[in-house]
């Protein structure tokens, strides 16, 4: 069975760090492209991050330039979201996906977009 699987998640204060995981299994993780994106309560969902097959190529939203990195090992068949100066507004679920094309410049993500969607992570960032 195919799935991915979200954890490292919590609460923390401004200006925290969190690192997500995701790990995955039942389907070639290595062949695809990692994708990070969540959803704050009552919007829509944002993307995050995302990176090639091999890493070669990385997107960061603006919202979190600087401060967030995407990282994957294949050979352990896991994506990576180190969060660093967390912000109140980077609260949300934070979902892993996997594409095997790139899909930044689709703005407005769904789920429906990617054929391998975890169930996320829940992020509580107070200030």
């Amino acid at each position: 069975q195919a799935r991915l699987v979200e954890s490292g998640g919590g609460s923390v204060q401004a200006g925290g760090s969190l690192r997500l995981s995701c790990a995955a299994s039942g389907f070639r993780f290595s062949d695809l492209w990692l994708y990070w994106v969540r959803q704050a309560p009552g919007k829509g969902i944002e993307r995050v991050a995302c990176m090639s097959m091999l890493g070669g190529s990385v997107y960061y939203a603006d919202s979190v330039k600087g401060r967030f990195t995407i990282s994957r090992d294949n050979a352990k068949n896991t994506g990576y979201l180190q969060m660093n100066s967390l912000k109140p507004e980077d609260s949300g679920i934070y979902y892993c996906a996997s594409h095997g094309h790139a899909l930044w410049e689709i703005a407005a993500m769904t789920a429906q977009l990617f054929p391998y969607w975890g169930q996320g992570t829940q992020v509580t960032v107070s200030s």
